[in-house]
């Protein structure tokens, strides 16, 4: 039997930027694959390019060379079939949980009356069904990052974008909500391709960890993370965690004890 087309393929990705006259190349000839409900993080050094692979992804940015494809069509602009998750969640202030979640429904022009119920859903899949009239400084950072993941969620993508969605929590926040992400995805089962500089975090949410080198990135290794699903906690302290995170801190260059 075939295996069935990647829901994301990454192939020959070169970026260079040229600012003042002057080129930096931030990609190499990168290449990879993410199949479809498979969850995959990129790793890799700070600054090596992760985030202009994930804006080339989203159509946010064009590639200088190769092709990215989505379900078997090129990327050529942004696209209603993903749904991204930034850094921060960049909520609009004047507008209230449910309110923020609507905003792709509102953009794509869609029948807002239909899709409050399903945002309704989302916040209560994220644990937010008490606050969906709060607005977002009424929120801590930890319930407005799960508002703007209801929010890349509230238009069915097929395909999920997150940017280091948890990098500026705190860790037992961060680490609640790697377990909240796990357990959304369990249930939507998007295909998930996730910008980390966490190694942990990529090993415990991940179905592969695709190892990036420092800039200009290329795929320095692939990973298969070998943990059971459904993921638990307690597996953070099991011999396989520990020693996944080993390899990969290895790869890229760091010591773990």
């Amino acid at each position: 039997m075939s295996s069935p087309k990647p829901a994301i393929e990454v192939a020959d990705l070169c970026k260079t930027y040229v600012v003042r006259g002057a080129a930096t190349a931030a990609l190499d000839r990168l290449s990879f694959s993410v199949a479809p409900q498979e969850f995959v993080s990129l790793l890799g050094p700070s600054g090596c390019g992760k985030t202009t692979v994930l804006k080339i992804i989203a159509g946010l940015t064009a590639p200088t060379e190769g092709i990215v494809k989505l379900e078997g069509h090129t990327v050529l602009g942004p696209r209603a079939d993903v749904g991204m998750v930034f850094q921060t969640p960049a909520l609009m202030r004047w507008r209230t949980a449910i309110e923020n979640v609507l905003l792709p429904a509102e953009i794509l022009s869609l029948d807002l009356r239909k899709f409050r119920g399903r945002a309704k859903d989302l916040l209560d899949l994220v644990g937010l069904s008490d606050f969906i009239n709060k607005l977002p400084n009424q929120l801590s950072g930890g319930m407005q990052q799960r508002v703007s993941i209801a929010r890349a969620l509230v238009h069915d993508p097929s395909i999920l974008l997150l940017d280091e969605p948890f990098s500026a929590l705190d860790a037992m926040t961060r680490n609640q909500l790697n377990v909240e992400l796990l357990r959304i995805w369990s249930e939507r089962k998007k295909t998930s391709l996730l910008i980390t500089h966490s190694i942990p975090e990529a090993v415990f949410l991940s179905d592969r960890v695709v190892v990036l080198t420092a800039r200009p990135a290329k795929v320095m290794d692939i990973v298969e993370i070998t943990l059971p699903r459904p993921r638990t906690p307690d597996m953070r302290v099991s011999p396989t965690f520990i020693n996944l995170v080993d390899r990969l801190g290895r790869l890229i260059g760091l010591e773990f004890a």
